[in-house]
């Protein structure tokens, strides 16, 4: 988020996007879910404790309007959820399809 910030892009997030649908693919292809559950719990806490070293800076807090930076965690961690959820039913198929 600091680098989006800094350079008033969106690029961090759309890595994050990739990367973490990648992980959520190869975690339920390879039965390891339990990994991507405890993975997304502690990004969401390192999140957590980097927004909260940033508050001092008031042009942190108006990056993010209309939300606040914790509302904007907490939105961002929701929605990189779905397209998790989307690569996991895609490893799902494509593991019936070797096993077929």
């Amino acid at each position: 988020m600091h680098q989006d910030f800094a350079n008033r892009s969106m690029l961090g997030y759309l890595i994050m996007l990739v990367v973490t649908s990648l992980l959520a693919f190869f975690g339920k292809l390879f039965n390891n879910s339990i990994s991507l559950i405890i993975g997304n719990i502690l990004s969401v806490i390192i999140s957590f404790y980097f927004i909260s070293e940033m508050t001092g800076n008031e042009r942190w807090g108006g990056y993010f309007k209309p939300l606040t930076p914790y509302q904007l965690l907490i939105l961002v961690s929701f929605l990189n959820l779905i397209p998790q959820f989307f690569a996991m039913k895609l490893a799902n198929r494509t593991k019936n399809k070797v096993k077929d």
